[in-house]
């Protein structure tokens, strides 16, 4: 099972978070700066974490050096991201 969500990241808040989610993209506030990939590896970290997934099965597949990502889970189905991430499913 892998699961791929959209993610728009804002770097350098005050901590990591949640922000919300709107036409099926995920925003998330990370802590980290946006150099060196320190941002996505926060990104990455933060979202393991929510979902208790390990480090490794997180991946950003596309959108390295931009604020909109394509985020690749495994071990968890679609639904179960969705569910666990509070992203409504598209079209719905």
């Amino acid at each position: 099972m892998t699961a791929r969500v959209t993610v728009r990241v804002t770097p350098g808040a005050a901590r990591s978070e949640l922000g919300g989610a709107g036409g099926g993209v995920l925003r998330v506030r990370v802590a980290a700066a946006p150099e060196r990939g320190r941002a996505n590896r926060a990104l990455t970290d933060f979202l393991a974490g929510v979902l208790g997934v390990p480090r490794s099965a997180v991946t950003v597949i596309r959108g390295a050096t931009a604020r909109t990502k394509v985020v690749e889970i495994d071990g968890l189905s679609e639904a179960a991201v969705r569910a666990k991430l509070g992203i409504a499913e598209e079209g719905a």
